[in-house]
């Protein structure tokens, strides 16, 4: 699996420069940088945050087709196999609040203007970008929230395995079981297929340390400190995403549209850049 988390992608002849920008003392994560051929370098630029635990294999039909016209950058978050730990971890290392500074942290490495920026984010990813545009850690032109939690209420047979005090090689060994658990939650093929990808290429001791993290953790209620334009996407078909939960943020967020979609899958294809345009072209 090792293949999934590394090297940079080439997509159709468009190659990727591949970064791990430091973003704390003895921790950098992996990012993914486009930049479109005729595109000017003043021109807004695409900031992707994906889901937890989630592979770039899963995007690269939206992103092939998305790098012909825009600059695009892609942060992997630190749970993800592709960071480097040059120290010891622990659940604190991967809060919300943390994962918000790591992305301020990369867009300043890479001197990228956020009022330029138009984000596309998935699950965890929109669920840390709410909390940083609330917080006003982080801004930018536009937001589209693919699928966001405002909590990560687990299964209660989830939440006491996770909390077990079980060696850690007990829970890598239990990595298939969560993979086929999940497989019959899912009803989208395409969804399952990503999912159990995902899980079985994960670095099993950040995933717990996180999964510990965000089980405490729950979106502020009051949303109205958001000045980034934002739309929410979801799939009524998504049953690893609560529907009325994520209409609930979407109302929670001053003047946000909601973007429905056929299907999650749909929002990981190209075909998807229909309804982001659309949305863009509804800016000021």
């Amino acid at each position: 699996m090792e293949g999934l988390w590394s090297g940079p992608p080439d997509l159709d002849g468009h190659i990727a420069d591949e970064h791990w920008i430091e973003v704390e003392s003895g921790v950098s994560i992996r990012v993914l940088v486009w930049k479109a051929e005729g595109v000017s370098q003043d021109s807004r630029t695409v900031v992707m945050v994906p889901g937890w635990g989630s592979l770039f294999e899963g995007w690269r039909p939206l992103v092939t087709e998305w790098v012909k016209s825009r600059h695009l950058i892609y942060i992997e978050t630190r749970e993800k196999a592709g960071s480097r730990f040059n120290r010891s971890i622990s659940k604190d290392d991967f809060s919300i609040e943390r994962h918000s500074k790591d992305i301020a942290a990369v867009l300043e490495a890479m001197d990228v203007d956020q009022t330029k920026i138009d984000w596309y984010s998935s699950s965890l990813g929109s669920t840390l970008l709410i909390d940083a545009f609330q917080r006003e850690e982080l801004g930018g032109r536009s937001s589209v929230l693919l699928a966001p939690n405002p909590d990560f209420r687990f299964p209660l047979w989830s939440r006491i395995i996770i909390y077990s005090p079980l060696p850690m090689v007990v829970f890598q060994k239990m990595v298939g079981f969560v993979a086929w658990v999940v497989d019959r939650r899912t009803k989208e093929e395409g969804q399952k297929t990503r999912y159990r990808r995902a899980l079985l290429a994960q670095d099993v001791p950040r995933m717990l340390f996180s999964a510990r993290w965000n089980l405490g953790y729950r979106l502020p209620e009051d949303l109205s400190a958001i000045k980034v334009p934002c739309a929410v996407m979801t799939a009524v078909s998504d049953t690893l995403h609560d529907f009325g939960k994520v209409q609930r943020i979407a109302d929670s967020i001053p003047n946000c549209e909601m973007i429905k979609v056929p299907s999650n899958q749909y929002a990981h294809e190209p075909d998807v850049l229909k309804e982001i345009h659309e949305f863009h072209s509804s800016l000021p």
